[in-house]
């Protein structure tokens, strides 16, 4: 029996079928697979090319190696080409459907009905007794199971489905925990630093943010409730409430010296237009608003250019908090390496029970690298229970 029937449960359920198990999947949603359904805006980016232990969090940075290496992004790709779904490489590794992501959970009922798969929806999970054999109450009745799978995800997105039953359900059995928290999810400001930023809402740039051990390029997006964009999604994993945010506006450029340089040659050239080349005009604007001396190039002064340095390469930010789980694409922490198999997921203290996907800690980069971790981790238990 699977709880759960998003990316990881599925999986797993078209792995144990294959292997001619049978399988009963509860999901507490009316649907299976919501949170597949609105990835990658719709299109879902189901893998990344360049995914392996690297692009994970987790109190054990080496609890991936085995699941990641058995079952690759190839191994789905495959998959997705056998049932000739078209895609796409985006940018960076990742890998998106062309027309959308209904495709991806039509493949995946679809390898499960192969196999004899049965999925009850609108099924909470309740556990009667704890095994083997595990007993269930579902809406049909009482089940017993030879092997439990805990699929259910995390906290993130609560209406499409996340809880923390994993978590309860650990915690009651005496499996460590590690702390949870919001991560891949955009960042708030206070209402005083907001106010000077309101009206950028929907403005991106390209930039370099680092929060912690974490670096990433890619663009921000400024709006109405603080910061969003890939950089900030990625840093959010990385960034601890009190820190600053690094954000360099300038990945690619000195500007000190790119001032200077211009101000030898154009030297009648306001300060506002050579930002403006460079961020937008209405950024340009607002950071000479509030910080910068909006002169020509020739008549600023080392001091000048010193003040556009400390604003911009880096802009440090504080944030107030996140948007929390309501938007986070993933839920950090979770059920402890620690108590479970690499190779197999299954719990070391309780026979015949198993945790996989994002119930786990281990959180990954944006980009595909959650979704391989789902089919992965899903596949390695699949292949065991």
């Amino acid at each position: 029996m699977i709880l759960g029937a998003g990316a990881a449960g599925l999986m797993c359920a078209m792995a144990a079928g294959a292997r001619g198990r049978r399988v009963l999947v509860l999901e507490r949603a009316n649907k299976v697979g919501k949170k597949i359904l609105m990835s990658g805006g719709g299109r879902c980016n189901f893998t990344n090319i360049h995914c392996g232990p690297d692009n994970f969090l987790s109190a054990n940075p080496h609890f991936t190696k085995s699941a990641l290496s058995r079952y690759t992004p190839w191994d789905f790709t495959a998959l997705v080409e056998k049932h000739g779904i078209p895609y796409h490489e985006k940018k960076l590794g990742q890998l998106f459907c062309d027309r959308s992501a209904k495709d991806i959970v039509a493949m995946l009922l679809a390898e499960c009905a192969a196999v004899d798969v049965r999925i009850l929806t609108q099924s909470p999970p309740r556990l009667e007794a704890l095994g083997p054999p595990h007993r269930l109450d579902t809406r049909e009745g009482l089940v017993s199971c030879d092997a439990l799978v805990v699929a259910t995800g995390g906290y993130s997105i609560p209406t499409l489905g996340g809880s923390g039953f994993a978590y309860d359900l650990a915690r009651d059995l005496g499996i460590p925990v590690e702390p949870t928290r919001a991560g891949l999810v955009p960042v708030t400001l206070e209402p005083r630093l907001l106010d000077k930023f309101d009206d950028l809402a929907g403005v991106s740039l390209d930039t370099l943010v680092t929060a912690g051990s974490g670096s990433f390029r890619e663009n921000i997006l400024f709006t109405h409730r603080g910061l969003s964009g890939p950089a900030i999604l990625q840093a959010s994993s990385y960034w601890q409430p009190g820190e600053a945010l690094a954000i360099d506006l300038f990945p690619e450029i000195d500007i000190a010296e790119h001032i200077r340089h211009l101000r030898a040659e154009r030297p009648k050239l306001e300060l506002r237009t050579l930002l403006g080349q460079l961020l937008t005009r209405r950024v340009a604007q607002r950071w000479c608003e509030l910080w910068l001396a909006d002169r020509t190039l020739d008549q600023l002064s080392e001091e000048d250019i010193g003040q556009v340095v400390a604003r911009c390469q880096p802009w440090h930010v504080w944030p107030s908090g996140t948007e929390g789980y309501r938007t986070a694409e993933v839920t950090l922490g979770g059920v402890s390496t620690a108590a479970l198999s690499s190779k197999t997921m299954a719990c070391r203290d309780h026979a015949a029970l198993y945790f996989i996907g994002e119930a786990v800690d281990v959180t990954g980069h944006l980009g595909g690298h959650n979704f391989q971790w789902a089919w992965a981790s899903g596949q390695a238990a699949g292949q065991v229970v």
